[in-house]
């Protein structure tokens, strides 16, 4: 057995090239939603068990199978965080957020963790970022929500972009739908996946969801929600499709997805880059109406997405690079403690601006200068304090006590 520590198998160290690229996907996160209203949330990485069970749905893969679940010492269930929206939705209700001007936009940001098959671009911790309007059910909410996130994809330049959209209708109006789908699962029982069978009851929507090619040929022809919607819940749709016409948005409508989790209503969307192959979502989310009373707060509807950070950094397939200094401070062995005091000056100026720690000579102190991309170094040796252009290669004498301002200048 070797003695070298490694990581846990399904999950990855975000290294510096890594960690720039996924700066820039929050970053862009925060710009657009903050503009747009939306203010952070954090939540705690894990919770009461009992809260992912109820909210989540008990037959759903993410609960029967996927959950990091142990006893704390008080000999409570306690669960890591597999998804954001509960926890979200548990927060708006703790803190009598129903109590401020409706609707809450809140984003968040954060690592879950899913007990999964490990792939590339999925981890069994990964990061998502999570965006939700509580307390209103218009559709321009929908739609609102839909066009930030196609914002944000496209500002990172996420390539072969498909935005798919449906309806699962309402609680009430999904009864009958339910019961007919039912019966016709049990007319193709032994077609089906295992897995499906175990579920007609509980869940019989997730069928749709099956990547197993009988049961995918079964389902090709079961009868859809989309169908089957009230008046109601076919205006909403209508309604939500009509704004991304008038944004502009493309989309298909796609009767068949019903996303991995129990608690969705009405709108449901998904947006989907070819350059990932099979495994090709990259964010998704919709309505979740019944979710706060769920939990014992008020009925409140409300919708939001996520999108996944570590597909989003493989769709783009950016190793993020680190912007170039703008400085770096060259010194002789005399005066490198006079270089660290001026680079601090130059980093409290603003300036991007480094010195050599590894005891170089000066001629490997300039490369290294040229390596970090340096717009000007400083060099400090014997009596004479010079500034080089990194880019020319031309340098003159400077005043030691005028270099801050001659760089900032």
């Amino acid at each position: 057995m070797s003695d070298r520590f490694q990581a846990p198998r399904g999950t990855a160290d975000a290294l510096p090239a890594d960690a720039a690229a996924r700066a820039r996907v929050e970053g862009a996160a925060r710009e657009i939603l903050e503009r747009a209203g939306y203010r952070r949330i954090e939540t705690p990485v894990f919770e009461d068990t009992e809260l992912f069970a109820r909210g989540v749905g008990g037959s759903t893969d993410i609960v029967r199978k996927e959950m990091f679940t142990f006893e704390d010492k008080g000999g409570r269930s306690i669960t890591l965080r597999p998804e954001a929206t509960a926890s979200i939705a548990r927060a708006y209700i703790e803190h009598g957020m129903q109590r401020l001007p409706q609707p809450v936009k809140l984003w968040w940001h954060g690592p879950l963790f899913r007990h999964e098959r490990p792939q590339a671009g999925r981890f069994r911790q990964f990061s998502q970022l999570d965006a939700e309007v509580i307390g209103s059910d218009s559709p321009l909410v929908d739609a609102e929500l839909i066009v930030l996130l196609d914002e944000l994809l496209r500002a990172l330049e996420v390539p072969e972009l498909t935005l798919k959209i449906g309806s699962l209708g309402s609680v009430e109006s999904r009864g009958a739908y339910r019961n007919e789908l039912i019966a016709y699962l049990r007319e193709h029982t032994e077609e089906l996946d295992r897995d499906v069978r175990d579920r007609i009851d509980d869940n019989p929507l997730r069928a749709f969801d099956s990547k197993d090619e009988g049961t995918r040929g079964v389902m090709a022809d079961a009868p859809k929600m989309l169908d089957h919607l009230d008046d109601e819940d076919a205006e909403h749709f209508a309604a939500v499709k009509r704004l991304l016409d008038q944004a502009g948005i493309a989309y298909e409508v796609d009767a068949t997805i019903v996303r991995g989790l129990d608690y969705y209503t009405r709108t449901v969307f998904e947006f989907h880059s070819a350059r990932l192959g099979a495994q090709s979502q990259v964010a998704g989310g919709g309505r979740y109406d019944e979710l706060i009373a769920l939990f014992g707060g008020p009925r409140t509807p409300a919708i939001g997405w996520a999108a996944g950070v570590e597909r989003i950094v493989l769709a783009i397939g950016a190793e993020g690079e680190e912007p170039p200094h703008d400085v770096f401070v060259a010194a002789d062995d005399a005066h490198r403690e006079q270089a660290l005091a001026l680079v601090t000056e130059l980093r409290r100026a603003g300036l991007r601006a480094d010195l050599d720690l590894a005891s170089r000579s000066m001629k490997g102190q300039m490369r290294q200068a040229d390596r970090t991309g340096a717009a000007r170094a400083v060099i400090l040796e014997g009596d004479d304090v010079r500034i080089r252009d990194m880019g020319s290669g031309e340098q003159h004498d400077v005043d030691a006590a005028k270099v801050v301002e001659e760089l900032t200048s």
